[in-house]
């Protein structure tokens, strides 16, 4: 009897394998959709806990404007909270056209710092803004008033205290800091004119190594980052927007109390910059607190990594405890 071939056999196999003749793939939901194009982003909100029972919401979109990235914000609340808090803005540096909302100076872990600042009894926000290379002044300041009136709106769902605001920068920050501080209270004028009704004036402003005097800054210091900033070579650029980007140019006796920090030693942005604007402050009666501190340059950087670590500290300290006598208690000023 002549036995089955190998190919026999494996058809023969194949064939009493359970095939049903119209498999299906296991049923799914359809997907939902909406009467018009869908542009909310659905993904949850990302979360980081820290210690303290701090957490920071991370990416919050406060802009949208066409043609642009959204600009976000990482928000640090502790859940013990009990009613409003004052809310710390946080605008990071990086000559206008580097840096992002965890980063500052040498410290290696900024929002652990936040976050601790959280845990004091504040809210705290640090803001992304357009950089200059992806549009020149004023787009900055004006994504820095937007998330200023944004957060305001929003101040009941983020347990904020609207009329006890403080911002705080480091160089370019700084510069941001102090242009929201000094000059505010204007009808919207940038691309987003969201939450109009929202005042965008504060209550506290803290400039660290901060630019405030465009017209005074040696010409051999920053000029590549200035002159992107402003959308012009400095030496012809008008005078009008000079002074418009220049926090020092915004000065009256209105302006909320200042805290200037800055380094004897800083080669890219001179300490003159913050002794000019200190004393113009003065001039006007505005309270100011201007702290030099020796041997240190630019981001705190000193000889080693003990001066640089304790120069950061004393600058964190100063801030921390300059928010704490301006914000903590209810303000008079409800500018």
């Amino acid at each position: 009897m002549r036995k089955p071939t190998f190919n026999a056999v494996a058809a023969a196999l194949l064939s009493t394998v359970a095939c049903p003749a119209h498999a299906q793939p296991p049923s799914t939901p359809a997907p939902p959709t909406a009467p018009e194009p869908a542009l909310s982003d659905p993904m949850p909100e990302r979360r980081v806990a820290f210690p303290g029972g701090v957490t920071a919401s991370t990416d919050i979109v406060f802009s949208t404007i066409p043609g642009y990235r959204p600009i976000t914000l990482d928000l640090y609340r502790a859940a013990s909270a009990s009613g409003p808090r004052p809310l710390v803005i946080y605008i990071h540096g990086g000559g206008w056209m580097n840096g992002h909302t965890r980063q500052s100076g040498a410290f290696s872990d900024f929002p652990a710092v936040l976050a601790d600042l959280a845990a004091r009894g504040y809210v705290v926000a640090s803001l992304e803004y357009r950089l200059s290379r992806e549009a020149p002044f004023p787009a900055a300041i004006d994504d820095v008033r937007t998330a200023i009136r944004f957060l305001k709106a929003n101040a009941a769902s983020y347990g904020i205290d609207a009329g006890r605001v403080g911002v705080w920068g480091g160089s370019a920050g700084g510069q941001l800091a102090a242009l929201a501080a000094l000059d505010c209270g204007a009808a919207p004028g940038g691309a987003d004119k969201a939450n109009a009704t929202q005042s965008d004036c504060v209550q506290a402003g803290v400039g660290w190594y901060g630019v405030y005097d465009f017209a005074i800054m040696p010409k051999s210091n920053i000029p590549q980052a200035e002159n992107a900033y402003l959308d012009c070579e400095k030496a012809s650029c008008p005078a009008d927007r000079v002074a418009a980007a220049s926090p020092a140019a915004h000065v009256d006796r209105k302006d909320p109390p200042m805290l200037l920090i800055h380094g004897t030693e800083d080669r890219v942005v001179p300490v003159s910059q913050s002794q000019e604007l200190a004393a113009k402050l003065k001039a006007a009666q505005v309270p100011v607190t201007l702290d030099i501190i020796a041997g240190v340059g630019h981001s705190w950087i000193g000889a080693n990594e003990a001066a640089t670590r304790a120069a950061s500290l004393r600058a964190l300290d100063l801030t921390f405890r300059f928010f704490d006598a301006r914000l903590k208690a209810r303000l008079k000023d409800s500018r």
